[in-house]
Order: structure tokens, then C-alpha cells, then sequence
């Protein structure tokens, strides 16, 4: 397994001042947003693709501090039923790949994407609940029509561009947003279909991650490592559901926390040792989004606890070394 690190928690500095920092620290690999929600800090496609020299400068950087790049991440929602938001990412998304392509980097991350109701929605309707039967006949469409035909075409273009992971972050609020929903994408697109998977958003839906990560085998391609907190008093009186700020510490039923700080080691370590049972072996990506700490602090104290969880080498027969 490798250490690394989403860029946006480090967007700050220059693309070299962030490399020369997570060296510092240990890191080994990058996760470099390129447009979407990440934003493009450290890389702009369009820019690193006018020239060869760009992209040998590009990688030069990288080796200079021995630092991987473990995939592009272009988060957006181009099946947004707002067609001018919808053509932006998805512009934003297949950049990105090409951007991928030329840097030699085989896995792009994203969300699913969330469509309306019918052709003349204007806002994504995530449908969770069977009842009233309306909710389902939505539900219906919106697969039907629009989200595997979308990426049924989007994997298409991405193979031809040598990408072999489609990552997608199981998020609520999307279309795939559970291991149920994920593999059923990956079902009617094909493998190039996976989870980027992240434990905090299965957390406060109920989810187990290690079991949920058994029930991904084969299909994890990307792993970010990020926590969260539940609020047990909060969640006793309102649920899991919960649409205030998450700045909103206090009141809310959960927050997002830097990893070890919703649940302690012996989980992580759980989950860990499960990723190598199912055969993943990749990346695990710190994603900072703690609004109790600064993100220097979350990010290395994340690198701290992570150094000591992972396990980074080959496994073997048990006895003695």
C-alpha cells in the first residue's frame, strides 16, 4: 500500500512547494484535482496539454521529489438537468482524461452525477425513499435515460484514451452513492466502472466499511482516507439526515473529521486489513475536510496515524521472517 494526499488541502502553495512538502513528510503519491469540485491549483488541462514540454516539465516535477501521481479527480455532476452546468463538467471531466492520458495516469475520479425528474427539471432529484410510487418511476428514468446511457458513452471515450478506472466516490446527494448503487453501474457499463472509497460517506448512512469493502472485491480502484464523527445525542433526537452547515459542529447528527478522530485505530486498522484481504493494494488518499482543524494540523496528523496503520509490504505465508 502507498501514503498520499488529494491536492486541494495543499492548494495553497505551488504546485512544486506542495511536492517539496509532502516529500517532507513521507507522502508517496498525489491525487491532483483537474477541474470539477477539486478546482485545477496544480492542474490546468488545457495548459499542460499546448505542449510536449509542458508534460515532461509536469513530470520532471514529480520525480524530482519522487512523488506518484495515484489519479486525476474531476468531482461535478454532469448529469445536472441544467444543460449549460451539465456540458461544463462534463468538458471539465473528459479534459481531465486526456490530462490523464498524458501523463501516463490510468484512473480518473468523479462523482455519478444526479439528473431531475424528467426532461424539464431544473435541479437533481435524489430519489431514497420508494414511496410514493412517483419516486420510483423517477428512479426508473433517470437510470434508463440518462445515467447509463451517459456512462456507457463516457467509458467508451475514456478507454480510448487509455484510462482503465472510472472512480467513483460513493456520495450521497448522486446516483452511486452505496455499494448497491455502485455496482449496479458497473453492471450495465462494464469494469472500467469502480469506488473511489471513502469510509466517511458510508459512515453516518450506516454503513460498515469493511464489509462494505468485502463486498466491493474487485471493484475498489482508489481509496480516500477521510473520517467522521456521529453525534450520538444529535442523531437520537433527529436521525442521520441533516441539511445544517458542517461548520455547525455542535448541532449537527455528523462531521467530516481528519482520519482517527470518528473512529480510533482498531477500526482502521479493521479496514485496512480488509482492503488487503479483497486483494487492494493501492493508494490510501487523505482528504481533509475538519472544521476543527487547521488543514496543516488534520493533514499531518492524518499522515502520523496512516503511517501506522497501513501496511506497506507484500504479505506472506505466516511464520518467521
Amino acid at each position: 500500500m502507498k501514503l498520499g494526499v488529494m491536492n486541494p488541502i495543499i492548494s495553497n502553495l505551488s504546485f512544486e512547494d506542495a511536492l517539496k512538502y509532502l516529500s517532507s513528510l513521507g507522502v508517496q503519491t498525489i491525487e491532483i484535482g483537474a477541474g470539477g469540485y477539486p478546482g485545477d491549483a496544480h492542474l490546468k488541462p488545457e495548459e499542460l496539454l499546448a505542449s510536449e514540454d509542458n508534460v515532461a516539465a509536469y513530470k520532471a516535477l514529480l520525480k524530482k521529489y519522487n512523488i506518484e501521481i495515484s489519479a486525476l479527480s474531476c468531482h461535478g455532476n454532469p448529469l445536472h438537468p441544467q444543460k449549460a452546468i451539465a456540458e461544463a463538467f462534463d468538458q471539465q471531466f473528459r479534459n481531465t482524461i486526456l490530462a490523464a492520458e498524458a501523463l501516463g495516469v490510468d484512473t480518473v475520479i468523479g462523482f455519478s452525477g444526479c439528473p431531475g425528474d424528467c426532461e424539464n427539471s431544473l435541479y437533481p432529484n435524489w430519489v431514497v425513499c420508494p414511496w410514493p410510487d412517483d419516486n420510483l418511476r423517477i428512479l426508473e428514468w433517470q437510470w434508463k435515460e440518462k445515467i447509463i446511457p451517459y456512462w456507457t458513452e463516457m467509458a467508451a471515450f475514456a478507454k480510448s484514451h487509455g484510462i482503465t478506472k472510472i472512480a467513483f466516490e460513493m456520495h450521497p446527494s448522486f446516483a452511486v452513492y452505496n455499494p448497491e448503487t455502485l455496482l449496479k453501474l458497473r453492471a450495465a457499463v462494464g469494469d472500467i466502472i469502480g469506488a473511489n472509497f471513502d469510509p466517511s460517506h458510508l459512515y453516518w448512512q450506516g454503513i460498515d466499511p469493511a464489509e462494505a469493502i468485502r463486498a466491493l472485491k474487485g471493484a475498489i480502484y482508489h481509496f480516500h482516507a477521510k473520517d467522521t464523527c456521529i453525534n450520538q445525542r444529535n442523531t437520537a433526537i433527529n436521525g442521520v439526515l441533516d441539511t445544517k452547515s458542517y461548520g455547525d459542529v455542535e448541532n449537527r447528527a455528523w462531521v467530516f473529521r481528519t482520519v482517527g478522530y470518528g473512529h480510533g485505530k482498531e477500526e482502521w486498522n479493521r479496514m485496512v486489513s480488509m482492503l488487503k484481504t479483497v486483494g487492494y493494494d493501492g493508494v490510501l488518499s487523505i482528504e481533509h475536510e475538519d472544521s476543527l482543524m487547521t488543514a496543516r494540523e488534520g493533514l499531518e496528523k492524518a499522515v502520523a496515524f496512516l503511517k501506522d496503520v497501513l501496511i506497506f509490504d507484500e504479505g506472506g505465508a505466516s511464520g518467521w521472517f
